[in-house]
């Protein structure tokens, strides 16, 4: 009885995360008040019945777990990706190759607004399948959303299309990756580690998601087009730019080239980036200027690609205790709902393909949100299912609402940025998300846990 009490009680507070998320609180700090609020709860559940999660523990080796294992490990696995991550997106930006490849598809599609539209769009695609942090999507942003508009295209088409084109990139992303591959490797050690499944173990099937959501998110972009007059609200123009030459043609093949060298060279990686980023520099003449020039730009990139990653760092080091904390929390959540989750490949397919909107505003399937336990209570469940089948599952209920939802930072900055509402915005993303999330499901089913 206990057990469920206790369980209720964790099942309200993770209602109110949700709650708090959406008012568009700061979640770091919403994530340390709850990580708290759960220890306590679970440490008072362990008072009144054992909880196996616990066994052999003290109270300060448990406090140890939460506030100081989990951000220790999680900076050791994760965010040392995420920093070298935004630094190569820097040297994207800083060689001009982004906006060279931006500015050529827009001479290819000329005044055609959904031909130009869909070839800037995946450019953005390209582009964030290695690159990651607020900073680059605003460096692109500024310059493909002005483009955009000034071909007719409304402002709530052209963040749309926009915003779901980088969540089709994150869809083979390889930090991104290396990111939730940490997260649920926390949870059951071992069964999601390097060892056992691998960035090149799921980009086949990352690449094929992040095609087929692609088109969706282009057909509903040209449908809702089509429906809207054409107007010219701003010069494609980049605000406070200069003019830049265009970065050499060789030097393009950077966009792509980490997702290359991990996948078809099994390169690590940091390794992947950095090679990345020496041939874009190299290839652009970036490093002609003598030791202390070259030193001082690379020093320069990788402090702004911290800044640009800085405001999530906080966030996911508390997010790392609330991981740990959501274990303890496990076995209290599959008192009240650990029946709902079906034993089978199938039924776990249809049954989160029905809850995908559960991922938008940091809720209960997201695993950079309130998803942590849930999951939990997902694997516990289903302990028997191979992770080729789970990662892809997991993954594809945190990105694709996570990447559509007003809650992602650089999202909130895009609509400030156009002036778009936010029910403007959602009236897009809440049922296409839904629809390519769905799918996207089903394709998992059918390519990973098919017969099993």
């Amino acid at each position: 009885m206990s057990s469920i009490i206790i369980g209720i009680l964790l099942l309200l507070s993770l209602i109110g995360l949700i709650y708090y998320a959406v008012k568009g609180k700061n979640l770091m700090v919403g994530f340390l008040i709850i990580t708290t609020l759960w220890l306590v709860l679970v440490l008072v559940g362990n008072a009144l019945s054992p909880n196996p999660q616990m066994a052999d523990m003290s109270v300060i080796d448990i406090i140890g777990n939460v506030y100081q294992a989990g951000p220790e490990g999680y900076a050791k696995s994760i965010l040392v990706n995420i920093f070298f991550g935004a630094f190569f997106g820097r040297v994207l930006i800083e060689t001009g190759i982004a906006s060279t490849l931006i500015r050529k598809v827009v001479e290819l599609g000329g005044d055609k607004p959904k031909i130009t539209m869909g070839l800037l769009c995946f450019v953005v695609l390209l582009c964030f399948t290695s690159m990651t942090g607020i900073g680059p999507v605003i460096a692109i942003a500024v310059i493909a959303l002005p483009i955009m508009q000034a071909l007719g295209i409304p402002s709530s088409i052209a963040l749309f299309s926009f915003m779901g084109s980088i969540m089709c990139g994150i869809l083979a992303n390889v930090t991104n990756f290396k990111q939730y591959q940490g997260i649920l490797d926390g949870m059951e050690p071992g069964k999601f580690a390097d060892a056992a499944y691998t960035f090149q173990d799921y980009f086949y099937f990352g690449a094929i998601a992040a095609v087929v959501a692609f088109a969706i998110v282009m057909i509903v972009s040209c449908v809702a087009l089509s429906k809207h007059a054409k107007s010219h609200a701003w010069a494609a123009v980049t605000p406070n730019s200069q003019p830049q030459g265009d970065a050499p043609a060789i030097s393009w093949i950077s966009v792509i080239l980490p997702i290359l060298l991990v996948v078809i060279c099994k390169l690590q990686v940091i390794p992947a980036f950095f090679v990345s980023a020496l041939f874009a520099l190299l290839t652009c003449g970036k490093l002609k200027n003598g030791y202390d020039k070259i030193a001082q730009l690379i020093s320069k990139l990788f402090t702004d690609g911290s800044v640009d990653v800085a405001p999530m760092i906080g966030f996911l080091l508390t997010l790392a205790m609330f991981n740990n904390v959501a274990v303890y929390a496990g076995p209290y959540f599959e008192a009240i709902i650990g029946d709902i989750f079906p034993h089978s490949v199938l039924g776990l397919t249809l049954l989160m393909a029905v809850l995908i909107p559960a991922g938008f505003f940091r809720g209960p399937t997201n695993l950079v949100g309130c998803g942590t336990a849930v999951a939990v209570v997902i694997l516990g469940a289903t302990s028997n299912l191979p992770v080729t089948f789970l990662y892809p599952l997991f993954a594809i209920t945190t990105i694709v609402p996570q990447h559509l939802d007003i809650t992602q930072s650089w999202v909130a900055w895009g609509l400030g940025y156009t002036k778009v509402s936010s029910k403007g915005f959602m009236k897009y993303t809440i049922p296409v998300g839904w629809a390519i999330g769905a799918l996207l499901l089903l394709m998992n089913y059918f390519m990973n846990g098919m017969g099993i």
